[in-house]
C-alpha cells in the first residue's frame, strides 16, 4: 500500500518524523510525503534520512487562493504519476487543494486528519463551507478528541459514517527524558527553591487562557503564599498580561520565561506541583500527555486530550472554562491533592497517548477504508 501524507505551513513534523522512521522498519507499507512551505523544507531531510520521498510545492499562505490553484494542479499531476492507495491531509491549505486533487485524480481512500478544527468557526467564519467541502472530498475524517468529533460532527455537518476518532500520540522515551542537571539548573535560573511551583507551556495568545489563571492568583497565594507560575512561551498577549497582573498584584508571583529549550521541557515538568492549562478549545494539546508522561499533576479545562484522558479528582482536576474561581479551586486541590495524581496521570497517558497505538490506529484505518 502506497500512502501520501501531506502538510501545508510547516518546514518540519514530529510525527511526520516519526511516521517515517517507523514505516521504514517494515516492509509491507510505502510511504511518501508532501510539503507545502515558502522555502526548502527540513522535511525533505528528516525523512529522507530514512529512505523516504519527499515532494516540495512552493506555498505562501499569505497568498492563499492564487497558491492553493496553483498547488491543486501540482498536486494532481504527482497523484497521477505515483497512483497512491491512500492521499492523507493535515491542515486546511493542505487539505483544501489535496483532497480534492486526490478524488480527481482517482485517489479512492482519502484521509484528512482534522487537526485545525474549530479555527474558522471562531475566527474566519467564511472559511467554514470551505471546511464542509473538506468533509465532503474526504472518504475518511479523523478528530484527534471527543470534543473535537462532537464539533466536526455538530457544527460541520460532517457524517458520522465518515469518521474515526483517533488521539495524537508520542514517543514517551523522546519526551520522558529527564536530567538532574537540568533541574538543578532550572531550579537556580527561576529560583524555585522550597516554592509550590504552577506550571503552563503555550503561547501567550487570548484563546490559551493565561488571564484566567492570573485571575486565579490571589486566590492560590492566600492559602499558598510560595506559590510560583512559570509562564513558557512567547506571543503577542504578554504585555496584556503583565498588566493585568500588575493591577492584581501579583505579578511578583509570576516569571514569563520565554521558551524554554527543548531538552529541558521534561525536566521542567517532573519539577512542578501543577500543570495549569485553561486553553478556551482545544483539538488535542500534546502539552497534557506530555505533562501526565512525566507525571505532574493536571488542572486543565475540559478540552481535547484534557478531557479524554483526565477523571475528576482521580488522575487530574477538570475547571470551567473562563472561570478563574474554578481554576483556583483545582489550583489550591491539585497543591494538597495531587501526589495522587502523578501515578494514575502518568500511566493513562503512557496507555492514551502513546505513538504506537497512534500508528495502529492509523494502519488499522488505511487497510480498512
Amino acid at each position: 500500500m502506497h500512502i501520501i501524507f501531506i502538510i501545508s505551513n510547516e518546514t518540519s513534523v514530529p510525527y511526520f518524523k516519526w511516521f517515517a522512521e517507523k514505516a521504514a522498519q517494515q516492509t509491507v507499507h510505502k510511504f511518501s510525503f508532501v510539503t507545502l512551505y515558502t522555502s526548502t523544507p527540513k522535511m525533505i531531510e528528516d525523512v529522507g534520512k530514512y529512505g523516504w520521498q519527499c515532494y516540495w510545492f512552493k506555498y505562501n499562505h499569505q497568498n492563499r487562493k492564487t497558491g492553493m490553484i496553483s498547488t491543486f494542479f501540482q498536486l494532481y499531476k504527482l497523484f497521477k504519476k505515483l497512483q497512491p492507495d491512500v492521499v492523507h491531509t493535515h491542515l486546511f491549505d493542505d487539505s483544501l487543494p489535496g483532497l480534492m486533487a486526490a478524488r480527481l485524480a482517482g485517489v479512492k481512500k482519502r484521509v484528512i486528519t482534522k487537526q485545525d478544527t474549530t479555527f474558522h468557526y471562531f475566527y474566519a467564519p467564511k472559511w467554514v463551507v470551505a471546511d464542509k467541502f473538506n468533509n465532503r472530498n474526504a472518504t475518511h475524517i479523523v478528530p484527534v478528541s471527543k470534543e473535537a468529533e462532537k464539533f466536526i460532527i455538530e457544527k460541520e455537518n460532517a457524517p458520522v459514517e465518515k469518521i474515526t476518532m483517533i488521539h495524537h500520540g508520542i514517543p514517551p522515551e523522546l519526551f520522558t527524558q529527564q536530567s538532574e542537571a537540568y533541574k538543578k539548573e532550572l531550579i537556580n535560573r527561576y529560583h524555585l527553591e522550597g516554592k509550590k511551583v504552577i506550571g503552563t507551556v503555550a503561547r501567550l495568545i487570548e484563546w490559551k487562557g493565561y488571564r484566567y489563571i492570573i485571575e486565579a492568583i490571589p486566590d492560590v497565594v492566600k492559602k499558598y503564599p510560595n506559590a510560583i507560575f512559570l509562564f513558557v512561551g512567547q506571543g503577542d498577549q504578554q504585555t496584556e498580561l503583565e498588566v493585568l497582573a500588575k493591577e492584581l498584584n501579583v505579578l511578583q508571583y509570576i516569571v514569563f520565561t520565554g521558551w524554554i529549550d527543548r531538552d529541558y521541557i521534561p525536566s521542567l515538568y517532573s519539577l512542578l506541583d501543577v500543570y495549569a492549562h485553561a486553553a478556551n478549545f482545544e483539538p488535542f494539546g500534546f502539552v497534557i500527555p506530555e505533562a501526565m508522561m512525566n507525571a505532574a499533576p493536571i488542572v486543565s479545562t475540559p478540552t481535547g486530550s484534557a478531557l479524554d484522558a483526565i477523571k475528576y479528582k482521580e488522575n487530574g482536576y477538570l475547571v470551567n472554562y473562563k472561570d478563574a474561581s474554578s481554576m483556583a479551586d483545582g489550583i489550591c486541590y491539585a497543591l494538597e491533592h495531587g501526589a495522587a495524581f502523578k501515578e494514575k496521570g502518568q500511566k493513562t497517558a503512557l496507555e492514551m497517548y502513546n505513538f504506537e497505538r497512534m500508528w495502529n490506529s492509523y494502519i488499522n484505518l488505511y487497510i480498512k477504508a
